[in-house]
């Protein structure tokens, strides 16, 4: 990777920047004061995330990649056009198109990146930017395994880089931070249970080898999963969320919602796991579809996470608290009128999660959603995940981050990663 990287950082001239001369507008910034962005994976949500990204203030995207061609090409273009409509001259052509993120990495005059890559990519490419000296906005969830988790977690401690997790809801549900503030305020009392609800996983998909699309550098797609071939569903959105060569399904890809703001309001991971789950037996999607897992923390409140409408409720000894992306519920309901005062503790930092990012690559203050968090209440998917799988009761030491007593459940803390991939 760096021979790689070396060689891309000469191999390219660095397209301008847009500056306020070039606009011919006295509102948009210097170029010195725009943090310049580079989108790794520009599919689905990438794209979303571009978009989102386009809009906010203070920033500039600079550069895309994916090994789609056609999706790299379109999304390059959406950005020169975008910036074209703001120059002087109705033209603008800065935008830089990559096959492979090391290229992108390579360009010192890239401050950021926006990670938004099949599962498997996430850390790994994480990882390569935080060596890069990139600040990151990462998707949700983390890592396909604990270690991962770990693993980028000392790199950002270790960088300062700064880093960003993609679940959104700290920003863009304001009602989702109230809540957590009630909780963390003792306005519900002494908290007794904890009940998060994340949507099902699905099953299906063709195991049929088929003909790779023009444009599409399949090897580079996997990387670091393992050599498998090529079908139809395999590299679609529900390809690279229900494959578990890839991902760890939607009790991870979805769960991670409910499960960070259960984490916001509640800053402690349960210690046992105990549940049941269907794991597909015919198909290309094998991951968990339903699950029910139940366990405690370590104070003994008791934990729940089963498949269902996405939602968090704490519940205390004085009331009960319901968020969900959409609503907040409570009772009592006066719960929902309450004003938290300013001595308290105020969770919301901003009610736009990229605009967040972008502020806080430039103050270098934490962001809404900060790596610890962003580790944590990913372990609850991974350990939720193994308690299935094994079919055991999974005992979690939170000091030492291990897994107690049960040896072949330790192993699955770690997965192999193809040569010559490695974190």
């Amino acid at each position: 990777m760096k021979r790689a990287a070396l060689a891309a950082a000469g191999a390219f001239a660095a397209p301008s920047i847009i500056t306020s001369k070039a606009l011919g507008s006295a509102t948009i910034p210097a170029a010195s004061d725009l943090v310049t962005l580079g989108h790794i994976g520009v599919g689905g949500q990438g794209r979303g995330l571009l978009n989102g990204f386009l809009e906010a203030k203070g920033c500039q995207s600079v550069a895309v990649c994916d090994p789609f061609k056609n999706r790299r090409e379109t999304s390059a273009e959406l950005i020169n056009q975008k910036y074209a409509d703001l120059s002087e001259k109705g033209e603008y052509q800065g935008c830089a198109a990559y096959e492979d993120f090391r290229e992108l990495l390579a360009r010192p005059d890239i401050d950021a990146v926006v990670v938004a890559t099949p599962d498997h990519w996430h850390v790994p490419i994480a990882l390569a930017a935080a060596r890069a000296g990139k600040d990151m906005y990462v998707e949700k969830p983390l890592g396909i395994s604990i270690n991962q988790n770990k693993a980028l977690r000392s790199a950002i401690h270790r960088t300062g880089n700064i880093f960003q997790y993609g679940t959104q809801q700290r920003c863009f549900n304001t009602h989702c931070a109230f809540a957590c503030e009630l909780v963390l305020n003792g306005y519900l009392g002494k908290i007794k249970e904890i009940h998060v609800d994340a949507p099902a996983g699905t099953s299906g998909g063709s195991t049929v080898p088929a003909q790779l699309p023009d444009g599409f550098n399949y090897d580079l797609w996997l990387g670091p999963a393992p050599e498998r071939p090529y079908t139809v569903d395999r590299c679609t959105n529900l390809g690279t969320y229900h494959v578990y060569d890839n991902a760890l399904g939607f009790i991870a890809g979805w769960g991670a919602h409910p499960l960070d703001i259960m984490h916001w309001g509640y800053p402690q991971i349960p210690v046992q796991y105990q549940g049941t789950g269907t794991i597909p037996l015919e198909g290309l999607f094998n991951t968990v579809t339903n699950w029910t897992i139940r366990g405690r923390f370590p104070d003994g409140a008791l934990f729940t996470f089963k498949d269902g409408p996405d939602k968090t409720t704490f519940v205390g000894e004085e009331g009960w608290i319901a968020a969900s992306r959409e609503t907040v519920e409570a009772n009592p309901k006066n719960l929902l009128t309450a004003v938290i005062k300013p001595g308290e503790i105020h969770l919301l930092q901003n009610t736009n999660h990229y605009q967040n990012f972008i502020d806080c690559v430039k103050s270098r203050r934490p962001p809404a959603s900060p790596i610890e968090s962003a580790v944590q209440s990913d372990f609850v998917s991974h350990l939720s995940d193994i308690a299935i799988r094994t079919g055991r009761t999974i005992h979690w030491d939170p000091n030492r981050e291990e897994i107690i007593g049960d040896e072949m459940a330790s192993r699955m803390l770690s997965r192999p990663m193809r040569s010559p991939w490695r974190l």
